[in-house]
């Protein structure tokens, strides 16, 4: 059999390019090069989901009284009216700059580019910590309307108002933590034997008007909770006044429903707010408690606690159900309306005991 005319065969061919090609080494090089790249990959999606996982879960409470008592490194003859909420605003700020993952909000990168959840689980107890910086400001370090301003406090307060979402030049991280830092420095003048130096003031007056922005952010998120079935109601906005006016003429019923993809980012911000402010009224409990016992509302304030605790039952939901009504499906947007309600009313029966007992 002539060898030269069998190679000339293109089936024979074939096969004689495919044994040549398997054993050139560029080949190998090359497929290797792919196969790393391939790992790569793979290995980077992997840790990316494990973190997204991770950085997913929502921080767990801390116990006020020892948060304090470790800023003070142990003296509890340090532990003045005030420490424990100002040491709780500070725990509140560390909470959102160190737990897992830092602060996500203004991530632009993966996992915290596509997760949802805990953003929105941060703005709701940045809200709180804004409202609490702004009492501490005005209102909880002034004796009266004259008094001169905490210098720190007026450092901290702007500082937490910062764009939530800005990540360079400068950095959102950067200037909460400037008024941490700021928090930090006006515990420490409180705690110290300066008693000329830094100032808290636990008076009713001071704790209701507190208690009555704190009323208006759980009325604002029990409305939102409850549009994620939907909801048609009558305008009351003018309710109550016969004289009453507003800038621009509104509908007499008024229809508003959360988009599909919206209802997790309220539920979340939602149990952001109230986590950060349960934490808050735990330590005003201890600062204002010679307050509330001369009131007889500590009992009031112990069980809006307990409303507010059930805001951080588990979610035992691999995601934010929106079931309708009374149908067979649950609906944990309206669960969280129900125990945010039931801890507003409780607050608006505090405040009425605040002014009047």
């Amino acid at each position: 059999m002539d060898i030269h005319a069998s190679l000339k065969k293109p089936a024979l061919t074939k096969k004689v390019s495919q044994v040549v090609t398997l054993y050139d080494p560029r080949m190998w090089k090359e497929k290797g090069l792919w196969w790393t790249v391939g790992l790569f990959f793979v290995t980077y999606l992997v840790i990316v989901l494990i973190l997204g996982i991770v950085w997913s879960r929502s921080p767990s409470l801390f116990d006020v009284r020892e948060n304090a008592l470790e800023m003070v490194k142990g003296d509890e003859s340090r532990l003045v009216p005030g420490t424990y909420t100002t040491a709780t605003a500070i725990g509140i700020a560390e909470t959102l700059l160190d737990k897992p993952g830092g602060y996500l909000m203004n991530d632009k990168t993966p996992p915290g580019i596509y997760l949802d959840n805990i953003p929105n689980w941060e703005f709701g107890a940045l809200t709180e910590l804004r409202d609490l910086a702004d009492s501490l400001r005005n209102h909880f370090s002034r004796a009266q309307s004259q008094s001169v301003e905490d210098k720190d406090l007026q450092v901290a307060q702007p500082q937490f108002n910062y764009d939530s979402q800005s990540w360079i030049l400068p950095s959102t991280e950067s200037e909460y933590g400037k008024g941490l830092t700021a928090l930090e420095r006006y515990f420490e003048r409180l705690a110290d034997d300066n008693r000329a130096d830094g100032q808290f003031f636990a008076r009713a007056d001071n704790l209701g008007m507190y208690l009555g922005l704190v009323e208006k952010r759980l009325g604002n998120l029990a409305q939102r909770l409850s549009y994620a079935v939907g909801q048609a109601h009558l305008n009351t906005d003018l309710a109550g006044d016969p004289n009453a006016t507003q800038a621009r003429s509104a509908p007499q019923q008024i229809s508003n429903k959360t988009p599909w993809m919206q209802i997790d980012d309220v539920f979340f911000e939602a149990r952001g707010y109230t986590w950060a402010l349960l934490h808050t009224l735990q330590a005003m409990e201890i600062d204002f408690e010679s307050v509330l016992v001369g009131k007889g509302a500590l009992v009031s304030l112990q069980q809006i606690g307990r409303e507010l605790r059930n805001t951080q039952n588990p979610i035992w939901s691999p995601m934010i159900l929106n079931g309708t009504g009374f149908g067979p499906m649950g609906n944990h947007s309206l669960v969280m309306a129900s125990y945010i309600s039931r801890a507003n009313a409780a607050i608006i029966d505090l405040r009425k005991l605040l002014e009047q007992g």
